[in-house]
Formats: structure tokens, sequence, C-alpha cells
């Protein structure tokens, strides 16, 4: 009965295993608080390492705004006062605009950042 358990304990000790390896198999998750108030992003800008996990809270402190990125087809959006947290893989490199896609007051168009993916290194 004892080995049983034991068994039974390494059995689900690999299966967890296996399953953080198939969500991140790079190892790398890059956590990022990203809030939206007045018009503007902070941070403006995110710098993450292609191919990393990338978590994002996401929080719109005033009205509702959204965080989308056309390029990695996002677009997540926020009550007031909300927070919503979502990942993407970040498997493109280059230079990403990510922006505000409500139309509720005109400066929404205006909010923008942006997320660097750095190439991977040969």
């Amino acid at each position: 009965m004892l080995a049983s358990a034991a068994l039974l304990v390494a059995a689900a000790g690999a299966v967890l295993a296996w399953s953080r390896a198939t969500q991140d198999p790079t190892g790398t998750t890059r956590e990022f608080s990203v809030s939206a108030r007045r018009y503007e992003f902070t941070p403006a800008r995110i710098e993450v390492d292609q191919d990393a996990l990338v978590k994002i809270e996401f929080t719109a402190e005033d009205i509702p705004h959204s965080f989308t990125v056309d390029a990695y087809r996002i677009a997540k959006r926020a009550g007031a006062g909300q927070t919503v947290t979502f990942e993407f893989r970040a498997d493109k490199p280059g230079t990403f605009r990510y922006y505000c896609n409500l139309a509720i007051d005109d400066g929404c168009r205006k909010m923008q950042g942006e997320i660097v993916v750095r190439p991977k290194k040969p």
C-alpha cells in the first residue's frame, strides 16, 4: 500500500513537471503590472526576450481602458478600477505598439506604449 502511494505521488510530480515544461519550454516568464490612467500607460515600454512567456496584470485606474496589440492579436478590456491578467508567448521579434482601442474619450485614442521583443541570440 505504501509503495502504491509513493508511486502515485511520483507520477503526479512527473505530470506537474511535464505541465510546467509544456507551458513555458524556455523557463523564462516575465511578469509586468501595467496601469492605464489619464490617457497613458505605465510603464510605456516593456522589454522581453523572444520566446519568453509574458504575463501582464493590466489595471484601468480611472475609466475603462483596453490593452491592445495587433501583432499578437491581444485585446483585453478592464473596467474602471478593474484588473485583468493574461499571458502570451513573445514569439515574434520586433517592436510592437500597444494602445487603448476604446472610444470612450478622445484621450483614449492617444494612449500607447511599446513592447520590445529582443531576437534570440545565436
